[in-house]
């Protein structure tokens, strides 16, 4: 061998120790990687190009779903080590950073001083109520004790610290106020201010100017920063000369002769075409001198805040505890605009937004242009995906036509029970019905899912692309299916009997299980893009700071993980109504991807003003729906395949399976090394695993089962639907 063979050698064995060694190293834990990424102001797309990897790499460090590995592993660590250096946490050495020095202890950070707006209170006596939201629990947990009943699983590790949860980027005294009828409006961070309570035009005014400095930054660079909101209680719409009950109940919003309503009309403030109701819009048209003026009112006494959405009590908590949850969510989410299903809906378009300004380069002149990958017009559905009520299919069909599979696509979620004549003796010796519940189900099969942008073209005896969004006519029917499990392809769960419409993910699901796919006919959509990515993201970390507020985290082993989720909601009242109203955005939001006609005024076949959004999308929700499905189809053909198991009953994103004991842990199957099964269902709280649902007896289940009703629907104890699920 030469010398300069030798020497390369050398220098290669050497590297590959320098990786192991690497490899060895310590790294911060996920959330404290994704805390020094954003202190230094850097994107997840500058680290993946640094690393020369997948921006979703990254992604996955930082919710440790992977861990990098060598060399990525020791560049990383290299790169975090750095960022820990200059940005290190307030008053506390750096946790976990690789070869960093614990800092020099600091003195604690002075008192806040006033807010130039507040008004000068009298000193509160010592506080009682629940920990703010962003607090950091300076408690030591109990050590978590394992299930009495668990099998095969490694004893626990000790608790990890919680992770301090960054804080909220405000600007100014935030996104909102909640007047509490006193002449106060209350903001986030404790601030009080002052405002006019003469009337609701001086109160407007007010909103949009410095004194009350209400302001929400865009989420995107071709997007409008927000709106201020104020959140009007009982006494405050009673002193605005607001009545505390609309009268009428069908609309939902005042008269059109009402004072109040007069007094913006005369002051040249208009309002949205939904009127004054419990989500009110008010505006004046923007000029090139006062730029954009609007603002968004909440009433409360007219049910601006839904208990389904948002906890029973919300509405009723004191003043300042609900400006700082809402101020949380605004700052997580989205400043509220409506029901959350509309927030989940206003979130795309802000993170989407569908034009920019662009200099024509003829006239060398501003203009209007569209955003790639935005939803920029509204576009007629594909026959198959129009809802009954719409013009296309009016124009096809008599009004009282009842459409066959072969005439519509039916993407739902799941509702389907085993039938209790095909239950083993082996199942009817367990003694426990244990439910398993995917977390954010519709949001995690939004992640990285191509949808449709553009309108939908028609073609006849297409080769089918399962990279190509669409719908297509096949005949799946002579597919054999397992009676154990539900069928991946109905949302009934039995087995389709002829030719369908089936959005992509479901007809490339049948190609995965080895089906001969040939569609005889297909809307497909050319014009395709990830446009729900970053909308999954934000929804992602909200939930995930949330839910670390309430003590669980991505660090936390499976025992840890299940005694936390037995306690999370007792932490405070303010971060479980915060995880409700996420959740419900989530759902919400493609929900109103197809919104049907509202209104008793109605008539089947006419055009209604949902139409008129480019948002209104039926096709992308049928993809959202069809991969939640199919996703969760793989994962239980997985655990059958692998461990002879299979459900009794699914409902939606929930399924129930008979075990020997009452935990998940009792059931769920495990690799020889004690890892959880790869590809099926994974206890933890990152969207796409799984948590406890509910555990009842065999004989209860089996019960449910002969009267035809589903046990996943009552698992809890309770019927789902009462938790919006």
């Amino acid at each position: 061998m030469s010398e300069t063979n030798e020497q390369t050698s050398l220098f290669a064995a050497v590297d590959a120790l320098l990786e192991e060694a690497a490899a060895k190293d310590g790294l911060p834990v996920p959330d404290e990687r994704k805390r020094l990424r954003e202190a230094a102001g850097l994107s997840q797309d500058q680290i993946a190009k640094a690393l020369s990897v997948r921006r979703e790499t990254v992604t996955s460090w930082e919710t440790g779903r992977t861990a990098p590995r060598p060399p990525k592993r020791a560049a990383y660590a290299r790169l975090l080590e750095g960022l820990a250096a200059l940005h290190p946490l307030p008053g506390t050495p750096t946790v976990n950073a690789v070869n960093a020095e614990p800092p020099a202890a600091t003195p604690p950070p002075p008192s806040p001083t006033p807010t130039v707006n507040a008004v000068n209170t009298p000193p509160a006596a010592p506080p009682t109520p629940p920990a703010p939201l962003n607090a950091v629990d300076t408690q030591a947990s109990p050590t978590p004790q394992p299930p009495v009943n668990a099998v095969n699983t490694p004893p626990p590790a000790r608790p990890r610290p919680r992770p301090t949860p960054t804080p909220l980027p405000l600007q100014g005294n935030g996104p909102l106020a909640v007047l509490d009828g006193t002449g106060h409006a209350h903001a986030a961070g404790g601030v009080l201010l002052t405002h006019p309570t003469s009337d609701l035009p001086s109160l407007i005014t007010w909103a949009l100017g410095p004194d009350a400095d209400l302001r929400a930054p865009r989420l995107h660079r071709n997007g409008k920063d927000g709106d201020p909101l104020l959140v009007l209680t009982a006494a405050a719409a009673e002193r605005l000369g607001l009545p505390l009950v609309l009268e009428d109940r069908r609309a939902l919003r005042l008269p059109d002769n009402h004072p109040v309503i007069k007094q913006l009309t005369k002051a040249k403030w208009q309002l949205t075409r939904r009127g004054f109701g419990p989500w009110a819009r008010i505006y004046r048209p923007a000029s090139p001198s006062t730029g954009r003026q609007c603002v968004q009112l909440a009433v409360l006494p007219w049910g601006a805040l839904d208990s389904r959405a948002w906890g029973e009590d919300t509405a009723g908590l004191p003043a300042p505890e609900l400006a700082e949850l809402l101020s949380t969510y605004a700052t997580r989410v989205l400043t509220p605009r409506g029901s959350t299903a509309v927030t989940g809906l206003e979130l795309m378009t802000a993170l989407r937004p569908p034009t920019r300004a662009a200099r024509n380069p003829q006239t060398n002149t501003w203009e209007s242009a569209p955003v790639p990958g935005s939803l920029t017009r509204p576009v007629d559905p594909a026959p198959p995906e129009a809802p009954d009520e719409h013009p296309v299919v009016a124009s096809l069909y008599p009004r009282s036509h009842q459409r066959t599979p072969d005439e519509v696509l039916d993407e739902e979620a799941y509702d389907w029970i085993r039938d209790p004549e095909l239950l083993t003796d082996a199942e009817c010796a367990r003694t426990h019905a244990v439910g398993i519940d995917v977390n954010m189900a519709f949001a995690a099969a939004a992640n990285r899912l191509t949808v449709g942008i553009g309108p939908a073209l028609h073609t006849t005896a297409p080769r089918f692309d399962p990279k190509l969004p669409g719908c297509w006519l096949a005949d799946l029917s002579s597919l054999s299916l397992d009676p154990r499990l539900p069928s991946p392809f109905t949302p009934h769960g039995r087995p389709p009997t002829g030719p369908a419409w089936y959005a992509t993910p479901t007809l490339a699901y049948a190609q995965e299980l080895g089906h001969d796919v040939h569609p005889t006919e297909a809307w497909i959509r050319p014009e395709h893009g990830p446009y729900l990515d970053a909308w999954y993201s934000r929804l992602r970390d909200a939930y995930l700071a949330t839910m670390a507020d309430m003590g669980v985290t991505t660090t936390l082993t499976e025992p840890e993980f299940l005694t936390a989720m037995e306690t999370h909601k007792q932490h405070s009242p303010l971060p479980t109504a915060v995880l409700s109203a996420i959740k419900s955005t989530v759902k919400g939001g493609i929900g109103k991807l197809r919104e049907r006609p509202q209104g008793a005024g109605y008539r089947p076949g006419e055009p209604w003003p949902a139409l008129e959004r480019p948002t209104w999308r039926p096709d992308i929700r049928a993809a959202v729906i069809s991969t939640a499905r199919v996703n969760m189809h793989r994962k239980m053909r997985k655990l059958a395949t692998a461990a002879g198991l299979y459900p009794i009953a699914v409902l939606s994103d929930c399924a129930v399976y008979l075990s020997d004991g009452p935990s998940p842990l009792d059931f769920l199957p495990r690799t020889p090394e004690g890892k959880p099964l790869p590809g099926g269902f994974r206890l933890g709280v990152s969207p796409g695993m799984v948590k406890h649902e509910g555990t009842q007896p065999l004989l209860w289940a089996v019960q449910l089962l002969d009267e035809h009703l589903n046990p996943a629907r009552h698992i809890k104890g309770h019927d789902a639907a009462a938790d919006g699920e």
